[in-house]
């Protein structure tokens, strides 16, 4: 998907774009993941800029694309047990609030009014309603052809090596099937980033984060809103290599409920565990009482590519001429693919960044080395 916006935003600027890969269009991390279009669970900072951006843009590409992408508005709930739970969700929301996201607070006796289904007993929650959600996949099929003439697909290639110049600057691509000469090369590469940077001798500490996704069967819409319990928000924000859940769940258009979510870093070991599905399916139920009696009708498994200080990469590599970066979004690549796009093609035209990129810049990986 980043890769896409990049593509998109790129040919709108005028540019003509090869974009290379290795499988097919959302063979990757892309194709796994829920399609969460988020500003809840991001504190105040620049990913929360980033996210504020893409959420504007991704209402303005909904207008563009297809039906088929599903883009849906429908908002978020994230729900606290006990008052200890509320009370760090009004401190996380009051600063939220400064910074541009609306979200209201929701008493325990109406959050039923919200989500008909939820299990009763809760302390209350937070309803944002700047939340969104795609189906990933065909979003990202669409927005590349929309990219129109200026952008070229070239599918089933692994990129093997680099072109540079005698001085080291980047070129261009080589792979199995020959090389694709240009000015600029865009490492939109996900979870793989990291292998990628390293083609060119760089180190971008981009590491895998699985996690697992149950899938039910169609159903009427038993959850409205993408729900999910306060303690989502720190393991989002945490850095710890164990096994972490917290219940996720939101119904889709098409009628299935997805159900997540996990983190671990296991390397990419795509073993299905079903002490994860378990924790998942657990913890689902005892938030929606009325999905223990449905059948899981898949799981899958995706890769988060995930970076140190939790923000993504985007932007020229000072250390190699040519070269740019765009990954390491962790789970958050779907919503923020749009303004990461946009930043990328700001750099490759010279225009002026839509918000600042400082936070961003690899180069701050440079210093820590």
């Amino acid at each position: 998907m980043v890769g896409a916006a990049c593509a998109y935003y790129a040919a709108r600027a005028g540019l003509s774009v090869t974009v290379i890969d290795r499988g097919p269009v959302a063979g990757g991390t892309t194709g796994a993941g829920e399609g969460n279009l988020l500003v809840s669970d991001k504190e105040p900072g620049p990913e929360l800029d980033l996210a504020l951006l893409s959420t504007g843009l991704w209402q303005e590409l909904a207008e563009l694309l297809p039906p088929q992408i599903e883009f849906e508005p429908k908002g978020g709930l994230v729900v606290a047990a006990d008052e200890t739970g509320m009370r760090a969700l009004r401190d996380f929301a009051a600063g939220q609030g400064k910074a541009g996201v609306r979200a209201e607070e929701v008493p325990a006796d109406r959050l039923r009014e919200l989500e008909p289904h939820l299990t009763s007993g809760l302390a209350g929650g937070f309803h944002y309603p700047q939340d969104a959600q795609v189906m990933p996949a065909l979003a990202a099929a669409h927005l590349l052809r929309a990219g129109g003439e200026r952008v070229r697909l070239r599918l089933g290639e692994e990129v093997t090596g680099l072109l540079t110049t005698a001085d080291g600057a980047v070129r261009g691509v080589r792979t199995a099937a020959g090389e694709v000469s240009a000015p600029y090369v865009v490492n939109a590469a996900g979870t793989w980033g990291g292998e990628f940077a390293r083609l060119a001798g760089v180190e971008l500490p981009v590491l895998p984060r699985r996690g697992f996704v149950l899938v039910t069967e169609p159903l009427p819409r038993v959850v409205r809103r993408k729900v999910y319990a306060a303690d989502y928000v720190a393991d989002v924000a945490s850095g710890s290599a164990a096994l972490q859940t917290s219940a996720v769940v939101e119904g889709t258009a098409a009628g299935p409920v997805l159900i997540g979510a996990s983190r671990e870093r296991v390397g990419f070991d795509r073993t299905v565990s079903t002490e994860v599905l378990r924790r998942l399916a657990a913890q689902a139920t005892a938030l929606f009482p009325a999905l223990a009696g449905v059948r899981a009708m898949r799981t899958y498994v995706g890769f988060r590519p995930y970076l140190p200080d939790h923000l993504p990469a985007i932007g020229p590599d000072p250390r190699v001429p040519g070269l740019l970066h765009a990954c390491g979004h962790e789970g958050a690549g779907i919503g923020l693919a749009p303004a990461t796009g946009l930043l990328i093609a700001r750099s490759l035209s010279g225009g002026e960044p839509p918000l600042d990129p400082g936070p961003f810049s690899p180069a701050r990986f440079e210093a820590a080395a």
